[in-house]
């Protein structure tokens, strides 16, 4: 048992981070047995998703996750400085050799669950970082088909695939997006009908 800091990783694209990704962390901070929260937005998808640029959704995340005391959450451009594209077990490579001392943990919703059988090395990521699973209204099953655990709370379904829609139609979601965040995407018109 590693006797330093208990870090857990919470990676995705924040394209763009709303308001399920914030719960989600409130809860890691708060009853996940961690002390700190590292949030790692996604340099170069490893299933080739388009994105908006990496350097806003960095910003997004910064303006998102301000709330919390920045001793205890930090946003970390980490991925820009790996070999793209960007897999997990990289990243928590990195990590760890930042940090060697620490204990890790992989912060993820259950809607990325079934999807892991596909990561790259996902053996090997449970193995450096075991899974601190928040719950998603409406995945409550993993890759293999097993229930996440019944203790796991349910957090709202939020999904920035939907937030993207809204915000090409015109719409201004903001019971779904941190209210800083949506300031960034306004100004930087971002997501906007033919946006790149």
């Amino acid at each position: 048992m590693n006797a330093g800091p208990r870090i857990a990783v919470f990676g995705g694209s924040f394209d763009p981070p709303h308001v399920g990704h914030v719960l989600l962390a409130a809860w890691a901070l708060s009853a996940g047995g961690i002390d700190r929260l590292l949030v790692v937005p996604t340099f170069a998808h490893a299933f080739a998703k388009r994105s908006a640029p990496f350097e806003d959704r960095v910003a997004m995340a910064r303006l998102a996750f301000s709330l919390f005391d920045p001793a205890r959450v930090e946003v970390s451009d980490l991925e820009s400085r790996l070999p793209p594209p960007s897999y997990t077990v990289r990243t928590l490579e990195a990590v760890q050799a930042a940090w060697p001392d620490a204990s890790l943990r992989l912060l993820v919703g259950s809607d990325i669950l079934a999807d892991l059988p596909r990561w790259r090395e996902a053996e090997r990521i449970e193995a450096i970082a075991p899974l601190l699973v928040g719950g998603r209204a409406g995945h409550a099953r993993d890759g293999a088909g097993r229930r996440v655990e019944e203790s796991v709370p349910s957090f709202p379904e939020v999904s920035s695939t939907e937030i993207r829609g809204l915000l090409a139609a015109g719409r201004r979601p903001a019971h779904l997006v941190p209210e800083p965040v949506l300031a960034h995407i306004v100004d930087r018109a971002l997501y906007a009908e033919g946006s790149p």
